[in-house]
């Protein structure tokens, strides 16, 4: 599909390549096409079918990149899959420490002790 859209790109480049050229030196070469003059038709023509060439052109373009951005995405996925399994090969399973409940204070609790008073001098 890559080679496609730039097999087509290259034809769009020559397609209005040629269109420039042949309006350019049209008293020369509109007599060779049988054409007396350049009409509004034959303008809209081109320009249409050059419009077309863009359009799929572009559709194109757009399909190889969402298709490359695609495949990053998977080859992205597999490099973090793999260094997850690096990462679990050099630091294998280790037995957990099982968890120690909280030890209480030694201290008595602060609710016991009775009120501060404050003392001054008269």
């Amino acid at each position: 599909m890559k080679k496609f859209h730039q097999v087509l790109q290259i034809v769009l480049l020559v397609y209005f390549l040629l269109y420039l050229v042949f309006f350019m030196a049209f008293d020369t070469l509109g007599g060779l096409f049988g054409m007396q003059e350049v009409t509004s038709q034959s303008m809209v023509t081109i320009l249409l079918i050059g419009f077309v060439l863009f359009l799929i052109n572009w559709g194109i373009g757009k399909a190889v990149s969402s298709s490359q951005n695609s495949k990053i995405n998977k080859m992205e996925i597999e490099i973090n899959k793999l260094k997850a399994k690096i990462y679990d090969f050099e630091h294998p399973d280790l037995p957990e420490k099982p968890k120690s409940a909280p030890t209480k204070s030694s201290e008595p609790e602060s609710g016991t002790l009775p009120p501060r008073q404050n003392f001054t001098k008269d």
